[in-house]
C-alpha cells in the first residue's frame, strides 16, 4: 500500500473520529439499532446532555 494511501485513509478515520460518525457507529452497534434519523437525533441529544447538563462549579 503506497504511503499516499495510508495517508488518505489516515484523514478519512481522523474527519470521522472528529465528526462523531465512529461515536455513532458505536453507539448503533451497542444499542442494536439501525441508523435513522430519529436515532441520529436522540444520539446527539444524548451526547449534548452528557457534555452540557451538569454544570460545572467554579
Amino acid at each position: 500500500m503506497s504511503w499516499v494511501r495510508r495517508a488518505g485513509l489516515l484523514v478519512r478515520e481522523l474527519l470521522r473520529e472528529l465528526t462523531d460518525e465512529n461515536a455513532y457507529r458505536r453507539h448503533l452497534a451497542y444499542h442494536g439499532r439501525h441508523h435513522s434519523p430519529e436515532e441520529w437525533r436522540r444520539f446527539c441529544d444524548e451526547r449534548l446532555q452528557a457534555k452540557y447538563g451538569r454544570p460545572k462549579c467554579c
